[in-house]
């Protein structure tokens, strides 16, 4: 496991700068951010992508399943005398937020979710006609799709591809490793709810969406701060092979649209 999964003050600061610097001009490429625009944000966390929002007017609303996450983002937003709506909720359990958003955001969450047809379905539900939505995911077949780098084993935490293991080798290994129970479990539920870019694609199209945008990276632009690593898109040959993308995607970028 990582430092920065411990401090949650620095996973924050951290957040909102890969938010300020990658997220928000990614998605300005194709809608005009002003302060009078409001932003969603399902899977918030500790509510670190929506800071920079916060910061330039916009009005952020942030839902996580997290009591203890939620009550962080707020004591995080509270110390930068911002504001912000910030929910603990099952994102399943609301039907309706009382307005719609000119911005949905949904960083590192599809792949945690079961259901994801009905998630795109309901996410329709929140975002205005001209809205956009940002979603951003690991491939489920690159080196780390399985989340294994927040184990608590060194050894583990650092060894790439061991989540594509079938599942009983997989839980050996991480028992073995003493990993305590509730770890194992969600390791093994994002394994059972993993996507692909394939899998996004013919979602996005089954569930009413037209892409705007898709970018396959090879560095994820959040490496940049973790690891002082520059962004680096998957080379144009190596994105366009179905399936073998994957194992080299460590961030896909969508933009969508509701189709019209």
């Amino acid at each position: 496991m990582q430092e920065r999964h411990l401090n949650r003050k620095k996973y924050f600061e951290e957040l909102s700068i890969t938010s300020q610097k990658y997220y928000i001009p990614y998605l300005t490429q194709h809608f005009e951010l002003t302060p009078e625009c409001s932003i969603l944000e399902i899977g918030c966390g500790d509510g670190g992508n929506l800071l920079p929002f916060a910061q330039y007017g916009c009005k952020v609303t942030g839902i996580d399943i997290s009591i203890n996450r939620i009550k962080q983002a707020q004591d995080f937003f509270l110390e930068a005398g911002l504001k912000a709506q910030l929910i603990a909720s099952d994102i399943f359990k609301i039907d309706d937020f009382g307005k719609l958003f000119d911005i949905i955001i949904m960083h590192d969450v599809i792949e945690h979710i079961a259901d994801k047809e009905k998630l795109l379905k309901q996410l329709k539900i929140y975002v205005k006609d001209n809205g956009i939505i940002f979603i951003g995911f690991p491939a489920w077949q690159m080196p780390f799709g399985g989340h294994q780098q927040t184990c608590r084993n060194k050894i583990i935490s650092h060894l790439p591809f061991i989540h594509l293991l079938p599942n009983p080798i997989y839980k050996t290994l991480l028992k073995a490793g003493n990993e305590i129970p509730e770890k194992v479990e969600e390791l093994l539920d994002i394994k059972s709810c993993q996507i692909s870019v394939e899998h996004f694609r013919k979602l996005s199209k089954k569930t009413g969406y037209d892409i705007q945008k898709e970018t396959l990276y090879f560095i994820n632009p959040h490496y940049e701060i973790k690891f002082g690593l520059k962004p680096r898109k998957l080379s144009p040959i190596l994105s366009h092979i179905p399936y073998i993308r994957n194992y080299f995607t460590t961030s896909a970028f969508f933009l969508l649209k509701k189709h019209i």
